[in-house]
């Protein structure tokens, strides 16, 4: 029997994850469990040791003007004002993983939260203490989650995303990949699109593998 669903690949500090960020609402909103999505965090920079350059800054300035042009979500310009910050994904990867442990709808949610508090607040979210806040925020348990984030487990979830990104194919952020649980699967987008353009052929392709 189909069991229609999505397969998101994303980073918590990927731009364009965050500029589709209204379009994953968007999937849910109209959705919601006749579609559910599955969170795969592929691993955007993970282990960076090398703090940004000013050359990089400015690339990645100019990057982001990019996402806010063509999705007009908020990002907060004070980042550039950081020294020395290293670029390093995995630990927001690791926090959106532990936390996905408690469910897939907490695991969408903390990558938003994420996302939001990187590029719209300028918060540090490659800081543990900063992540026991936001998993805090998200009704889970201080204690608990850093507990959890510090484990050698939580690392090993963490590569084992990446690795399925990899083995997958996939070799951007955002993918979203559409399937029915029988090995039938198909490439919705591999980078930003707008809603106006994705949940109309989410409709045709769910209406197509109706059981």
């Amino acid at each position: 029997m189909p069991n229609p669903h999505l397969i998101y690949f994303a980073d918590p500090m990927c731009s364009w994850c965050w500029g589709f960020a209204p379009v994953i609402s968007a999937i849910n909103a109209h959705f919601g469990d006749d579609l559910p999505i599955r969170l795969v965090l592929g691993g955007l920079r993970p282990g960076t040791t090398t703090p940004l350059s000013d050359a990089h800054k400015q690339a990645l300035r100019e990057h982001w003007g990019h996402v806010h042009d063509a999705s007009g979500q908020p990002i907060d310009y004070g980042f550039f004002d950081r020294e020395n910050f290293v670029y390093d994904t995995e630990p927001a990867s690791r926090a959106v993983v532990v936390l996905r442990r408690q469910g897939m709808g907490l695991a969408l949610s903390a990558l938003h939260r994420l996302q939001e508090a990187f590029y719209a607040e300028n918060r540090d979210v490659t800081q543990t203490a900063t992540l026991v806040k936001i998993a805090a925020e998200l009704g889970a348990d201080p204690a608990r989650f850093a507990e959890e984030f510090a484990g050698d487990l939580a690392r090993t979830d963490t590569q084992r995303d990446a690795a399925i990104s990899q083995q997958t194919g996939v070799s951007g952020f955002p993918t979203l990949i559409v399937g029915t649980g029988d090995d039938d699967y198909a490439l919705l987008t591999q980078g930003f699109e707008r809603a106006e353009k994705i949940l109309p052929a989410l409709i045709r392709w769910r209406d197509a593998h109706r059981g």
